[in-house]
Formats: structure tokens, C-alpha cells, sequence
């Protein structure tokens, strides 16, 4: 999870820096790239190959395998890898900020799940409610600035 958040904050310190100095189209290829394509493969690596493990952090530990979370991981590397092909394979600012909109829309949807699941006590994951929120909120920021730089926002 360490490496998860380490990558994802590179991509965002990456993306921001290009933003300030070549713009929103440049940004979001270095946001797609690692914060939703490298980010995306190591969180499959984390929920598919290392899944008990990463089941414990979750508190979802069942006693066995949960295809549920191996599906998790398979929908990651999913985005992940057809972001890195959107960046390595140049197709383009919307293309990349489509993708980079999608694991936002991916990243909001957990965030209402961890909304919704509390603990035997009732008390809500706090920490993990933001960062969810937050990272929504980054990917959103990326995949519509470069919308709009490239006259296609989705917002008119």
C-alpha cells in the first residue's frame, strides 16, 4: 500500500510541476502514466498476487481466497494498462484524460463504499474516506483541465 501511495504522489508531484510549466495536456499524460497506468498494475500486484496479505489491511481477511478482491485487482490493472498504452502508444490528450477520468469515477465509487462500511462500532474509516475522496478529487482535477485545454471539456 506504501509503494500504492508513494507512485500515486509522484504522478501528482509530476503532473502539477508540468502543469505550471507546459500545461494541462502534458500534465495529464504524466498523471495517466503513473498515477493511473504504474498505479494501476502495483494495486493488482497488492489485491491479486499479494491478496491475503493486503485482505488482513483491509480487516477482509476471510480464512481464504476472496475472488472478489482478485477481481479488484484485475479491474486495476484493466485501467492501468490501457492508460500506459494511452501515454506509451500516444493517442492522445483525450484519450489520457479519459482514462485518468475513469479510475476518478472508479476511485469516487470506493470512496462511497467506505462511506457505507463501518466497523463493529459503527465508526467510519476516516483515513481511508479521504484519501479515497482525495484522489478522486486529483484525478478528476487532471482528466478535465486537459479536457478543457483541448476544447473537449466535458463540461461545455
Amino acid at each position: 500500500m506504501i509503494a500504492t501511495y508513494l507512485l500515486g504522489a509522484i504522478g501528482y508531484f509530476v503532473g502539477f510541476y508540468a502543469l505550471s510549466a507546459d500545461g494541462a495536456e502534458e500534465a495529464v499524460k504524466w498523471v495517466c502514466l503513473i498515477s493511473v497506468g504504474i498505479v494501476g498494475v502495483v494495486s493488482m500486484v497488492r489485491h491479486s498476487v499479494f491478496h491475503r496479505s493486503d485482505a488482513a489491511r483491509m480487516r477482509w481477511d476471510l480464512g481464504r481466497r476472496n475472488n472478489f478482491q482478485l477481481e479488484v485487482g484485475y479491474a486495476n490493472f484493466g485501467i492501468g494498462a490501457v492508460a500506459i498504452l494511452a501515454v506509451v502508444g500516444d493517442w492522445g490528450t483525450v484519450a489520457q484524460a479519459a482514462v485518468t477520468l475513469v479510475y476518478a469515477l472508479y476511485f469516487l465509487q470506493v470512496a462511497v463504499l467506505v462511506l457505507f462500511d463501518r466497523d463493529d462500532a459503527g465508526k467510519l474509516d476516516a483515513g481511508r474516506f479521504a484519501s479515497m475522496c482525495f484522489q478522486t478529487g486529483l484525478l478528476g482535477f487532471f482528466g478535465v483541465a486537459a479536457l478543457h485545454a483541448v476544447g473537449a471539456s466535458p463540461f461545455g
